[in-house]
Formats: structure tokens, sequence, C-alpha cells
């Protein structure tokens, strides 16, 4: 069972599952599920091979779609999910495979298709980091050859305690190939599905709203001003209002 954080307590209305992205976790999406908890019960996870999550030796999206169910079974019949890029397709792969599961679907900055990009740098940067000589997160940050806010991010799963990564990063170096892919899974999800994408960013182009609508007929696709990939991190406000409006509807 994935780790996971929950605020506020049952309502009348849907729980909330959130689901967050590559290298983060479900304390990344900690201000928005505070702030939507105040009518609802918010659930964030750590995906596999995350956070406090299990390390797994897999991490294919069918694995993290089951993963994912099984939370929802011991939470409510069905939920409203949110996930955001390597969780949007989890929640994108749960929904096509699983629909009786999801009763709003809300996907940020990534669409259902395989992207060309490189995870290679934030990777290495970690694996480069030598673990035994650090006795602060600065110290690792000195080892990074990332920009410094990039490195600040990936530093938020650095167990300094215990002088380890709370990533199981062997296996999503190897695994990379299928995490910037998609596997295209058969059928739809009819539901109401809102696609947020971030206005400064390239994940959302206007050529994939042929291939949303085609999974997920009934999508709305929305744009997210003065943001790029992290929406969520860069306008919260903006991201917590479009969520509320859309699973308020």
């Amino acid at each position: 069972m994935l780790n996971t954080i929950t605020h506020g307590t049952p309502t009348d209305l849907a729980p909330l599952l959130i689901v967050h992205g590559l290298f983060g976790s479900a304390r990344n999406w900690g201000v928005i599920a505070k702030r939507l908890s105040d009518t609802r019960q918010v659930v964030a996870v750590d995906m596999r091979n995350h956070g406090d999550s299990p390390a797994m030796d897999s991490h294919s999206y069918a694995d993290m779609a089951a993963d994912l169910a099984e939370v929802i079974a011991g939470i409510a019949p069905k939920m409203d999910v949110m996930g955001h890029s390597m969780g949007g397709k989890a929640a994108m792969m749960l929904a096509l495979t699983q629909p009786a599961l999801i009763n709003k679907l809300i996907v940020a900055d990534i669409a259902p298709t395989p992207y060309d990009h490189s995870q290679d740098g934030p990777l290495h940067a970690m694996q480069g980091v030598d673990l035994s000589q650090i006795t602060s997160r600065k110290d690792a940050a000195d080892q990074m050859d990332v920009d410094a806010g990039t490195a600040a991010f990936l530093l938020q799963s650095l167990d300094l305690q215990n002088k380890r990564w709370k990533l199981n990063l062997e296996v999503l170096a190897r695994d990379m190939p299928q995490i910037v892919g998609w596997p295209a899974p058969a059928g739809q999800f009819d539901g109401p599905a809102l696609f947020l994408r971030g206005a400064n960013s390239s994940y959302v182009p206007d050529s994939a709203a042929p291939a949303i609508h085609a999974a997920f007929p009934a999508a709305l696709i929305e744009t997210v001003p003065d943001a790029g990939h992290w929406l969520h991190a860069e306008q919260p406000r903006a991201v917590e209002a479009a969520v509320r409006v859309f699973l308020d509807a």
C-alpha cells in the first residue's frame, strides 16, 4: 500500500486523490491539498519508488494504476483523481482501465502521448552525489550539476539523517523509457475530465488535443497563465480555483 497524507475529514462530496509527478512526493501538493480539504477529504500519495512508499522492482503505468486502485479501495467506492505529469499518466491509465473507480479526472500538464524529453540530468545529478561526504543539503546541492530550482526540488527527497535518497534511482533509471512513454491502453473514460496546462509549458501543445479527446471524449482543456510545467507550484491559487470550479460543477 502506498504511503498517504490525508487532509480533512470525509464529507458528502467525493474525496480527492492527488498523485505527484516524477521525483516528487505527496508533500509537493501540500498547500493545495490543505486548502481543498475545507470542503472534502483530500488524500495525497507517495507513488511507488518515491517518498515513504515501498521500493518496487518495476515502474510501469499498469503497476502505478494498480497501486492507486488499491488506495481508492481502502477509502471509498470511487474518488475524484488529480495527477501531475507522471502522476497524470498513472491517473489516466487508471481511468482507462478501471473507470468505475473515478468520479472526475484532473490531469495537470501531461497528455496521453509518449514524450522524447530526457530526465537523465536530474537522475545523474542525484546519482553523482557522494552521500558519505554530506552533512547538509547544501553539501549535496554543491555536488549537483543542475540549476538551483531543480536541485531544491530534488533535495526534498534526500533523507539527510540516513544519507539516502527516498527515490529508487536504479529502477527509475532502468524504467525511464516507460515513464516518458505511453502504453496507449484501449478504451475511453467517458466521465468528466479536466486537462490543465501551463501557458509556458510545452508538455500539452494544441496538437495533443486529438489524442486527449479520443481517450477522454468529455475532456476540457484549460490553460493556466504565467505557469510552466510545475503549474501547481508556480500558480497555486489559479490551479486551486480551476480545480474547485471543475469539482463543484
